[in-house]
């Protein structure tokens, strides 16, 4: 085989076999294939796309590059929930300790923010000693002893995607569907489960901005669990405004332990539970233990054992205060009053990113303390004057975040409905 012959087929449409497939990838990763000709291929794959024949020997191929994560020994079965990302969603927190506490077990490999979207390690870290790094021998002996682990990536985790996602990155290629699908459901695999939940973001403050796109992407995502044998479920949700009251790590944190006590924004509560009645039922446990697992406390102290046994200070679950907290705290007053018709997520997100609670680039360090407190949602009546939410700054991109705060909302005399939550369902 020659990797430019594969090019030049799928440059005019062609389809590839599952050798010629693993041919590329294999290639690229032992470095038989130079980056040039692999952004070729990409960028072919971009403008031409993929067949779902195809996607499921090329996700395999990636996902078969490194080590894959077996935990069929151990008893019950092995499911996990993936966010496409969005500003104030932190329910991969309160979801995974509750599942595990109702009997299914949960190996979350999870990432880190970029852009306006926050990530989980990033809030998990936020909590002091909370160690995300994490061998994958206890890893499997936290999903062991405990039911779950919460971890980053390893270097064995499906090693061919980072190497395809770091050339994606900057041919502009990342936009494409095939490529986004095969890039989360080969890491997603590598985790050795049985099942995936996935929540595909729809809004202005998801990656996906219209309902089409995403549907088309939680599709092709199913489509390749399928192909695969694994049970997928995917739930179109919504983002048009931030979920929940808080984004920023620390704060993102509180509102997790706050729905893990039986509270928190009812939005997260229902996210919450939605996902963790979809992953017992996948798991083969009555779904209604979900409710109870969340109101009677065990999903909570599941997450104060994850917490100890991940390093973290597990008191910060019975006292959020000693969780980062910014210097200041000032409000961004309504310029009128009105009813808030609508609010741009993804400003939200970037004002929040400009005080420190995310990163425009990977290497960039991140604040845990930092971030904003909403006071209006959409549909909510608002008089002049009164917040629209509140800044947890530490002194810095205070300016700048303003800016994004003020464009992000918009007041008017006529009243609108909420936003419904969850769009679709899809299988």
């Amino acid at each position: 085989m020659r990797a430019v012959d594969l090019i030049e087929r799928k440059r005019d449409g062609g389809a590839l076999t599952a050798d010629e497939l693993r041919f590329l990838v294999k290639g690229n990763t032992t470095g038989e294939i130079p980056d040039y000709q692999m952004a070729a291929f990409l960028m072919a794959v971009f403008f031409k796309g993929m067949r779902p024949e195809e996607l499921a020997p090329w996700t395999e191929a990636m996902l078969r590059s490194g080590s894959v994560l077996d935990f069929s020994d151990l008893s019950g079965r092995c499911v996990d929930k993936h966010s496409t990302g969005g500003v104030g969603d932190k329910i991969s927190l309160p979801l995974a300790p509750l599942v595990a506490a109702c009997g299914v077990r949960v190996p979350m490999v999870s990432g880190r923010g970029l852009g306006h979207t926050g990530g989980t390690l990033d809030k998990l870290e936020s909590i002091p000693g909370f160690s995300t790094q994490q061998s994958s021998a206890r890893f499997r002996e936290l999903v062991d002893t405990l039911g779950l682990g919460l971890i980053g990536q390893t270097a064995d985790i499906a090693p061919a995607d980072k190497l395809l996602y770091a050339l994606r990155d900057v041919t502009a290629t990342v936009e494409s569907i095939p490529l986004i699908a095969s890039s989360i459901m080969s890491k997603k695999l590598a985790e050795g489960i049985d099942a995936l939940v996935l929540d595909v973001k729809v809004g202005n403050g998801a990656f996906m901005r219209s309902v089409d796109q995403a549907r088309t992407l939680a599709e092709t995502m199913a489509g390749i669990g399928q192909r695969m044998g694994k049970r997928v479920v995917a739930y179109l949700t919504d983002m048009n405004q931030p979920l929940g009251a808080t984004v920023g790590n620390a704060l993102e944190v509180r509102e997790s332990v706050e729905v893990l006590r039986g509270g928190g924004p009812a939005d997260v509560r229902a996210l919450t539970l939605t996902f963790a009645r979809e992953m017992l039922q996948l798991g083969g446990v009555d779904p209604a233990e979900a409710e109870r697992a969340l109101d009677d406390g065990r999903a909570l102290a599941r997450f104060r054992a994850l917490v100890e046994a991940q390093g973290g200070d597990p008191r910060v679950i019975d006292d959020p205060d000693r969780l980062p907290k910014a210097r200041h705290v000032v409000a961004l007053p309504a310029p009128k009053s009105g009813c808030v018709q609508g609010i741009d997520a993804r400003a939200i997100g970037v004002g929040a990113m400009c005080l420190g609670a995310g990163r425009a680039r990977k290497e960039d360090a991140v604040n845990p303390a930092v971030g904003v407190v909403m006071n209006a949602r959409i549909g909510d009546h608002i008089r002049e004057g009164e917040p629209l939410l509140f800044i947890h700054h530490d002194d810095v991109g205070v300016d700048a975040a303003r800016r994004y705060f003020d464009a992000a909302f918009v007041l008017g005399d006529a009243a609108v409905e909420p936003p419904t939550l969850i769009i679709d369902r899809i299988e």
